[in-house]
């Protein structure tokens, strides 16, 4: 019988052993998540780029800084300065509001000689809340006088957070349009009035208004609508009455 010869593939036979590395990681590759970490050399040129563009754009860079830190000092000081304003505004208006409370227009309007008047604050201190506010108070005081023009400009001027007095100040504009025989434009600040806010006490005499002021306009379809609101929607008011027996006469006169 013939000896056949072991192989390196014949079953059993002796496999040749591999030389163990000193090193345990060596037989293995890691990929380097960190490149400039694990290179110093890379880090080296990495830094001095750096300080290359530093240098090279030092004044850009300050001046940067310069507008961020200008900006930020800026409006530090602006607010606080407003601030300080109002303050000065609403001691500056005290005497004016009482004078306006007691229906003493003239020198709410003009001031006594002594303490100034709502037009001194609402031009003097515009930006400020009491400045607004002033605005407000002065516009009241010149409708109150017949100077609709001077209360319309001042109303403009003035705009709440409060959803009832911006309101208030919609349909005040309202009145000063209409006495300056714009009816149109009284009309649409009615209707602004009306559905800022709509509520059950004063939308309804907003829209009365709104649509009294649409039949001055010519506007028959759109003082009819006012006049359906206040029936639909708020049945209940005092105004519902008056806006039926409106209503039925514009359909009247109109042969609707």
């Amino acid at each position: 019988m013939s000896k056949i010869p072991y192989t390196g593939k014949t079953p059993g036979a002796r496999q040749p052993q591999q030389p163990v590395s000193a090193d345990p990681l060596g037989q293995e590759t890691y990929a380097v998540e960190h490149p400039l970490l694990e290179d110093p050399d890379a880090l080296a040129v990495r830094l001095a780029d750096s300080e290359d563009f530093l240098r090279r754009n030092k004044n850009v860079l300050l001046g940067l800084l310069t507008v961020v830190v200008l900006a930020v000092v800026g409006a530090f000081a602006f607010y606080t300065w407003r601030s300080s304003q109002d303050t000065k505004a609403q001691a500056v208006m005290f005497q004016a509001v009482n004078y306006w409370e007691a229906d003493s227009l003239q020198k709410a309007m003009k001031g006594d000689g002594q303490n100034p008047g709502l037009e001194t604050v609402a031009n003097e201190y515009s930006g400020t809340k009491a400045g607004n506010l002033a605005n407000f108070y002065a516009g009241v005081a010149a409708l109150k006088q017949g100077q609709y023009k001077a209360a319309a400009d001042y109303l403009e001027d003035f705009s709440s957070d409060d959803l009832l007095v911006q309101a208030r100040a919609y349909s005040l504009l309202g009145d000063a349009n209409l006495e300056l025989n714009k009816p149109q434009e009284a009309a649409d600040f009615y209707s602004k009035a009306a559905n800022h806010n709509a509520n059950e006490q004063f939308t309804p005499v907003y829209l009365l208004k709104e649509a009294t002021a649409r039949e001055l306009a010519k506007d028959t379809e759109g003082a009819l609508k006012a006049y359906d609101r206040i029936i639909t929607e708020y049945p209940a008011s005092f105004e519902v009455n008056e806006a039926r027996q409106y209503k039925a006469r514009v359909e009247a006169l109109s042969g609707k």
